[in-house]
């Protein structure tokens, strides 16, 4: 059962959006309606981790000490320093 709604969008927004369904061959309301239900239904879901980052997982050994914060300190400080 459809139900009228209402929605306040930026113009430029409501713009794009039409010509992307046009694109997709889709109505607009169609396209918000299965993004409206793809983002509340994605809560419920459990990601899915591919076979390949499974495969990439505890190939890394770290200290149980580091710190990804100071690393990626570190690595900016390096990068970035004058000489």
């Amino acid at each position: 059962m459809d139900t009228k709604l209402t929605l306040s969008l930026d113009k430029k927004v409501i713009e794009q959006a039409k010509k992307y369904a046009q694109k997709k061959n889709i109505s607009l309301s169609k396209l918000i309606e299965a993004y409206l239900y793809r983002a509340s239904s994605q809560e419920k879901e459990e990601h899915v981790i591919s076979p390949l980052v499974k495969s990439l997982s505890g190939i890394i050994k770290l200290s149980k000490d580091f710190s990804h914060k100071k690393g990626y300190s570190d690595f900016l400080y390096e990068k970035y320093k004058t000489k």
